[in-house]
């Protein structure tokens, strides 16, 4: 099993995320981003240093946590932005060797709003085109955008979307209400969701998290693996049994939140050993 993870949590310069990578004696990272801006954000010249950096510390890229068609974008935001960073990240994918890149369906609407499920779907097509054409794979993943409100939506992405695979994050659908039942419409359940995508996975982010309290919109607390609410030690079972074969990436949020309001983020230390103890953490959990 390929084991990976968002090393910007442990840091953001990169000898960092590289030093952490090696800490857990792992030859893979998930780049998304380096001192503080995506890696298809990144000037050209600072990109070079850091693909120099990575080949000389043998660390592989193995995708992008790219910001195309982000929780961070509404649906009327101006397509050239995602056009942009399509063009970007490609010739960077195929210079680091990197096969997959993370997409998403754009930011959620409120709920009862008019989703613009027709754009959403237009855009995507013609993003897993482009990514296709030059030979690489886009995944969607259950975040906080059109396609994480249920299990259901998802399947709908897959079906207006050719080409188009998921990533299945094991955290994400602890502090999502389930847009496919009736109201008060129930948290989503991880296990649920998962065997439902399942035969269209290709790639898994590990996080584990407490549902939110009433009236609040975010976990009240990221947990170390198994101790949250995210089903982890049956879908674990449940990629054995189908004999998933992709690699598993940490996303911790336990240190850093990413799309907290606030960017919270904590000292640089406590960031870096907390990332560690994550992976550690989550390997002695694999081999239970």
């Amino acid at each position: 099993m390929t084991l990976t993870g968002f090393t910007d949590e442990a840091g953001q310069a990169l000898a960092t995320q590289i030093e952490v990578t090696h800490a857990l004696g792992w030859k893979h990272l998930s780049a998304r981003s380096i001192d503080g801006q995506n890696i298809h954000d990144l000037p050209e010249a600072a990109f070079q240093a850091a693909a120099g950096q990575l080949a000389d510390a043998g660390i592989q890229v193995i995708e992008f946590g790219s910001l195309i068609g982000s929780w961070s974008k509404g649906i009327e935001s101006d397509f050239a932005i995602t056009l942009g960073e399509i063009e970007r990240a490609i010739p960077r994918m195929q210079q680091l060797g990197t096969k997959m890149i993370r997409i998403m369906s754009y930011a959620q609407k409120p709920w009862g709003e008019d989703q613009q499920e027709a754009e959403r779907f237009r855009r995507l097509r013609e993003i897993v085109q482009r990514f296709a054409d030059a030979g690489l794979q886009a995944l969607h993943e259950n975040c906080m955008n059109w396609g994480g409100f249920s299990a259901q939506h998802s399947l709908r992405l897959v079906e207006e979307v050719p080409g188009l695979k998921l990533i299945f994050d094991t955290g994400n659908p602890v502090f999502q209400r389930d847009r496919s039942k009736d109201e008060p419409y129930p948290w989503q359940d991880p296990l649920e969701f998962f065997h439902a995508v399942k035969e269209h996975v290709a790639h898994v982010h590990i996080k584990d998290c407490l549902n939110p309290r009433d009236g609040e919109t975010e976990p009240e607390k990221y947990t170390f693996p198994g101790e949250g609410q995210a089903r982890l030690r049956e879908i674990m079972d449940a990629l054995k049994e189908i004999g998933y074969q992709g690699a598993l990436a940490i996303e911790p949020h336990v240190a850093t939140v990413f799309h907290s309001k606030d960017g919270q983020a904590a000292d640089p230390k406590v960031c870096f050993d907390r990332y560690l103890d994550y992976g550690q953490s989550f390997e002695t959990f694999l081999k239970q």
